[in-house]
């Protein structure tokens, strides 16, 4: 060890465990034997022997870096840390194995910087919530605890992409990939609508599509209780989850929401599916909050032109303005899909297709627990990439107070929802104008001759 300069990513390396002194020095004999870039003598800095230690599959890219900046803390209890899956609402999710059992799975990180109590109770409901729940068509939880004031919850690791992800790479898709999609959704809200829970925050970015075609339903963390008024819940009466997504009650009585709420939201995320496009795209968040409460989306027919009468029937009746007009249940929603669902949806999860994880297992040595103190992932969003595949949506906050008012009158609100017409009005006011004033000055020509 004497020979080896302690560079931070030797250093960080060696006390993380994730490699031993034997493989470093392996990895700088193959380069000084390929002598491409190094001569006999040269020192080997940290770039060229870390690139050299992924290339040999000692680590993945991820690991690389956190190594890099000096991070050498990957664990958390009993499971190691991996890589980084991304940033989520509530906190950073990584993908990680258990060391005694091999399982693979992520976790939901609570960093140190925001354990405020406020986000502890809010930590805490999620992971009591997500408990509740075992159904294939939901991301189910494993384990929960917290590694000195690192909080996290554990649950099953979904490889493939998120419904936003897919189609953003794919484009808009068929009524029958989407109908699949949204019906086995709705299997996994039906099962949490039954154990009396309201999921407040679906859309595309929190529905996980897997290579072999099973759809799951993640991020339960602004679950609340239907019918009851959770006073432990720190966000109760006021306005969260993602404005495009959002229904009207929602808006306009954030603490009266039913099962009708997260229907309005899956059907805002199947107009998404089959458009390529947000029901209410630009504007503030104001804006949007008032334009599902008052405003229609474009017929959906616009951007896909194959889509049945009898499909948009299905997207308005899930998204009627009033909940009492409205798909009642996630139930009514799968009877109404199936003429065009399918079992799977798998081939358009692979023309998308995922990374493989990366190939380390059976080279990392168990690692001894760090203390807390040591330079880790949890107190900042470590340095990560785009390869994992999503078990995170875009950023959730709350939208506004219960009493923040978002919309121009509440009492001019319509009580029912209809498509746009075909006709769009820019094209309609086009050519009634000159039709107007056509007619005008001919009544003026008359008028004149009259006169005469």
């Amino acid at each position: 060890m004497d020979h080896l300069p302690l560079t931070v990513f030797r250093r960080s390396a060696l006390a993380s465990g994730l490699l031993t002194i034997e493989q470093i020095v392996e990895a700088e004999q193959t380069l000084r034997a390929e002598g491409e870039e190094v001569g006999p003598w040269t020192e080997i800095g940290d770039e060229l022997l870390a690139a050299k230690l992924v290339e040999l599959g000692r680590l993945n890219r991820w690991q690389a870096e956190q190594l890099k900046v000096g991070r050498s803390k990957f664990n958390l209890g009993p499971y190691l840390v991996i890589d980084s899956i991304g940033q989520g609402g509530m906190g950073q999710v990584f993908k990680a194995e258990h060391r005694l059992m091999g399982r693979v799975v992520a976790i939901k990180v609570l960093p140190r910087h925001r354990s405020t109590p406020e986000a502890i109770a809010s930590f805490t409901r999620e992971i009591r919530a997500q408990a509740q729940f075992d159904h294939e068509n939901l991301v189910r939880a494993f384990d929960a605890g917290h590694d000195g004031n690192v909080y996290f919850l554990v649950t099953e690791y979904v490889p493939g992409t998120d419904l936003r992800k897919l189609v953003r790479a794919r484009g808009r898709l068929s009524m029958q990939d989407a109908a699949t999609i949204i019906s086995q959704s709705a299997r996994g809200l039906a099962h949490a609508h039954s154990r009396g829970l309201v999921h407040r925050d679906v859309k595309p970015g929190n529905l996980l599509v897997t290579p072999d075609g099973q759809t799951k339903v993640s991020d339960l963390g602004l679950a609340s209780y239907l019918g009851i008024e959770d006073h432990a819940d720190p966000r109760a009466g006021r306005i969260v989850g993602t404005a495009d997504y959002l229904s009207p009650e929602h808006i306009t009585s954030p603490s009266d929401l039913s099962a009708a709420s997260d229907i309005y939201s899956l059907g805002c995320t199947l107009y998404y599916a089959v458009t390529g496009k947000v029901p209410f795209p630009g504007g503030t968040t104001r804006d949007k909050a008032r334009r599902h409460c008052e405003d229609t989306p474009l017929n959906p027919r616009r951007f896909h032109l194959e889509l049945t009468d009898d499909f948009i029937d299905v997207i308005a009746a899930m998204m009627e303005k009033d909940p009492r007009r409205r798909i009642q249940n996630a139930t009514e929603v799968i009877r109404r899909l199936a003429p065009w669902a399918a079992d799977s949806v798998a081939t358009i999860a692979r023309e998308v297709g995922h990374p493989a994880a990366a190939a380390t297992a059976g080279l990392r040595p168990i690692l001894p627990s760090l203390s807390d103190t040591q330079p880790g992932l949890f107190d900042e969003l470590p340095i990560g990439h785009d390869e994992s595949p999503s078990q995170i949506s875009q950023r959730t906050d709350p939208v506004a107070s219960a009493g923040h008012e978002t919309l121009r009158d509440l009492d001019q609100i319509g009580d029912s929802f209809r498509l746009e017409p075909e006709f769009p009005k820019p094209l309609l006011l086009l050519v009634l104008v000159p039709l107007l004033l056509t007619a005008g000055l001919l009544v003026a020509s008359m008028l004149l001759k009259a006169m005469r």
